[in-house]
């Protein structure tokens, strides 16, 4: 299975149909998002393109092609606009079944705070809004950055998880 990650896209209408163009070209089979999908968050700019009532609209009409987890600006009132769950704080997949693969925003669980993984697992968070891939106690970290307010100079991300290798990727 191929898997387009991303995560903060913070009502972004501008970034989220540049993400979702990728997805298309891409060819991937689910797009993961990990979190802050529709609000900007009181500690962030509101990004260029703010409609979260157009993203609604766009991830609406691909809910059945989403996988997502809920960030800390995510909420119950956003779950009653959008067509495919959000509520879930962490996401588990199996990688060819070689390895597991936890998903999480990182506002609780992340790099600095494991939840109890093994040795060869993989931690997918967001909420920094900066790219990480880097091995932590035998444990892969991965962050595709942000989708819309990227932070320390980093470019509009994603990633795409393809025969356990992930690719980043800049959205142009």
């Amino acid at each position: 299975m191929k898997y387009m990650i991303a995560s903060d896209i913070h009502g972004s209408s501008k970034y989220c149909g540049k993400l979702l163009d990728a997805f298309k070209a891409s060819n991937s089979d689910m797009l993961i998002l990990l979190g802050d999908i529709l609000y900007h968050g009181p500690r962030n700019d509101i990004p260029e393109g703010y409609s979260p009532k157009c993203v609604i609209d766009m991830l609406n009409s691909i809910s059945d092609k989403l996988l997502c987890i809920r960030g800390n600006c995510d909420s119950e009132v956003d779950q009653m606009v959008l067509d495919f769950p959000i509520m879930a704080d962490y996401g588990v997949i199996s990688d060819n079944g070689k390895r597991r693969i936890y998903m999480t925003h990182g506002h609780i669980y992340g790099p600095d705070n494991m939840p109890k993984l093994h040795p060869g697992d993989v931690i997918l968070s967001g909420h920094t809004h900066i790219p990480m891939y880097k091995m932590k106690s035998g444990i892969l970290c991965v962050n595709p950055g942000s989708a819309s307010i990227p932070k320390n100079d980093s470019d509009h991300s994603f990633i795409i998880l393809k025969d356990e290798k992930f690719e980043f990727f800049s959205l142009k």
